[in-house]
Formats: structure tokens, sequence, C-alpha cells
């Protein structure tokens, strides 16, 4: 069974950066989820899916899945191009665009 490392993105309703320093270590699953009939419940037997182990940096992961005998994938994150941009840019007269109201 293959693990997951990798850093997760922020949620879409969050402006912040919180939560999305960590490096979290996730098993893939084994066998696909199945819908129980009766109640219609997603339900899985792979108990290797449920565990999550959260970690300050890929180093500390990578360590304990070696370590631990794990294979293991390792996906970089996709940092955001932040476009830094004062207030007073709004009021140049050199602006590209007319100032509306």
């Amino acid at each position: 069974m293959t693990a997951r490392i990798y850093r997760p993105a922020r949620n879409a309703m969050q402006s912040g950066t919180a939560k999305t320093e960590r490096w979290l270590l996730e098993f893939e699953p084994e066998q696909p989820r199945q819908i129980e009939p009766l109640m219609g419940w997603t339900s899985s037997a792979d108990m290797k899916s449920q565990v999550k182990l959260w970690f300050d940096t890929e180093d500390e992961a990578v360590a304990y899945a070696t370590r631990n005998g794990i294979a293991y994938r390792v996906e970089q994150p996709n940092m955001p191009k932040r476009r830094g941009m004062a207030y007073s840019d709004n009021f140049k007269f050199n602006r590209v665009g007319q100032w509306t109201h």
C-alpha cells in the first residue's frame, strides 16, 4: 500500500494560510468504496484509509515512511502567485484603466 505525502491546500472559503504549513501522510485506498444497498451509505473495508498522520516538515514524513517500510509518493505544493499592490496604486496618474466611482 502506498502513502501520499503532501501539504494540503487551503479551503476555498479561507483567505488565510492556517493549517497549510504542515505535511500530511495519507494511505491511498486499496479497494474502491462500496454503496451499502439498504441505507445507501458509502462503506469500505480498508482501515488504512482512515489513518492521517500530520508532520511539521516534509523530511519528518519521509523519514517516518522509510523507517516503517511504507512505500510513499511526495507531492510538492503549488505555491500561489501573489501580486503585491498598494492601495495608493488605485489613484496613480499613469493608471491603465479609468478610475470610476
